[in-house]
């Protein structure tokens, strides 16, 4: 299974919205790589700035994947990867 670029921008609106008590189109999620940091998303909610890790992103995506495909995956079976875009592997 794999998760686009907008599938991962899709499942941290809706975990920040889901943490914050706000709504998912109140959420603004950009997703960065750099060489040395390794993956990031900036999201802006309520005004505010913050950068969210590798390991948020992945809960983000492991909650999506339960929450709204009904797929249950662990976060080691989640491969953040750099193509195109950002996509995201998930090993069974």
């Amino acid at each position: 299974m794999r998760l686009n670029e907008q599938d991962i921008i899709n499942a941290i609106c809706l975990h920040t919205a889901e943490r914050k008590g706000i709504q998912p189109k109140q959420v603004e999620v950009s997703l960065e790589y750099d060489d040395d940091l390794g993956f990031s998303a900036e999201v802006t909610a309520e005004g505010r700035s913050q950068i969210l890790i590798a390991a948020n992103m992945l809960e983000a995506i492991e909650r999506y994947l339960f929450q709204h495909q009904g797929v249950r995956v662990f976060r080691d079976q989640i491969h953040l990867r750099l193509e195109d875009e950002i996509v995201a592997d998930i090993s069974r």
